[in-house]
């Protein structure tokens, strides 16, 4: 099972580069297909929300089939296949598509790894599984700034793609071949989403869940880059370190959010100040988005850093569901996240259009007071929550 969840943590970085990468291919995208950020904005969004509409038949096949031949198939077929129709794209149109299928593509591998601990560790530790996984997976994160932008200026965006869609056809067969599915649940109980959505403590977890991974996806997977490029003038690879940055901060948040439930006794005190954190870095930008090029950095290592309260959240909502509907359980936490994502991805980029006939500086304006209020929002449902740890 070692080198099973070895390859689902290198199938989860494949899926976390797949979120970001667009970010530094702004330039290159618009100087040979036309893609203008609002198109990047909707491939991305495209991706997002197909991520999240997987989620309810991953949870089904990862109770029914089991999380080895779920995340094979999708991933062999979704993320490999969409890379090649990414490197052959000659339009807004065909990275629309391709965007599609790596949603697919990646849609099982993180909650495969889950389902994994959910079944096989105690509740206490999901966490701390739950956040190793997603920090591993986020250097993603590193590999689409700097090195994704590098590889655009040496050998090409479309050679890259090629050598990702190759890497991820070889992945999806070590999956198949390594991952070892855990023990069908025993016993008549079988459920239901229904059985889930009729639990009235996770109403309080869903809405901050919807907005909580947002802010970091949106900003790091995409708008960072037209961002800085625009408003300070960074050109690719100055995009590729300043994401970097970024990066590593999501990375090292979600490592330390891990531990710090066991730490503080409480989940729902942990999640709530670091959303608070985040939700004010944003305010930030929004107040003074061209005060200075370090600034704007810091702020958004601080989104990266104090936002990467995913896995936690997930936990949260873990602990209130029964063994038998682990599977579908984490997949409608995580339907919620990534949907809340895409539909956000989906909200900025015409908020975007509309803002920036005023300036560019007026688009960034507002996509940072969406990412803002919509957080406070979920902030405010999510303080009537049960803490999972009482």
């Amino acid at each position: 099972m070692r080198a099973g969840l070895v390859l689902l943590s290198l199938a989860y970085v494949l899926s976390q580069f797949f979120r970001a990468f667009l970010a530094v291919l702004s330039g290159p995208l618009a100087l040979d297909i036309g893609a203008t950020p609002d198109d990047l904005a909707l491939a991305s969004g495209l991706m997002f929300v197909t991520f999240a509409a997987m989620q309810l038949p991953v949870g089904w096949a990862l109770d029914r089939v089991g999380p080895r031949r779920t995340a094979a198939v999708l991933m062999l077929l979704g993320a490999g296949g969409g890379a090649a129709l990414f490197a052959l794209a000659t339009s807004p149109l065909h990275i629309n598509l391709a965007m599609v299928l790596i949603g697919i593509g990646c849609s099982p591998v993180l909650m495969a790894s889950y389902y994994i601990f959910a079944r096989q560790f105690s509740a206490a530790r999901f966490a701390t599984l739950a956040a190793v996984m997603l920090g591993v997976g986020s250097f993603g994160n590193l590999v689409a700034s700097y090195p994704m932008a590098w590889a655009a200026e040496t050998i090409g965006w479309r050679a890259a793609l090629w050598g990702l869609g190759g890497i991820s056809v070889a992945v999806a067969f070590g999956v198949l071949a390594l991952v070892r599915d855990p023990e069908a649940v025993k016993g008549e109980a079988r459920g239901s989403l229904l059985d889930l959505l009729r639990m009235p403590v996770i109403w309080t977890i869903l809405p901050l869940m919807f907005v909580a991974y947002a802010p970091a996806a949106g900003l790091r997977g995409l708008w960072a880059g037209p961002y800085l490029r625009d408003v300070f003038g960074l050109d690719t690879v100055q995009v590729g370190q300043a994401t970097l940055v970024m990066g590593m901060a999501m990375i090292a948040g979600t490592f330390a959010y891990g531990p710090l439930d066991r730490v503080f006794k409480s989940r729902k005190w942990v999640i709530f100040t670091g959303n608070v954190i985040c939700a004010a870095a944003l305010l930030t930008l929004m107040f003074w988005p061209d005060r200075s090029l370090g600034l704007s950095i810091a702020l958004l290592a601080v989104i990266g850093l104090a936002g990467s309260t995913y896995p936690v959240l997930i936990a949260h909502g873990r602990a209130f569901f029964p063994t038998h509907l682990a599977g579908r359980g984490v997949t409608l936490l995580n339907l919620f996240g990534i949907g809340g994502a895409g539909v956000a991805q989906f909200a900025s980029g015409p908020l975007f259009a509309s803002a920036a006939t005023a300036g560019a500086l007026a688009g960034y304006t507002a996509l940072f007071a969406l990412f803002a209020f919509a957080l406070v929002i979920g902030l405010v449902i999510y303080l009537f929550s049960r803490d999972s740890m009482d």
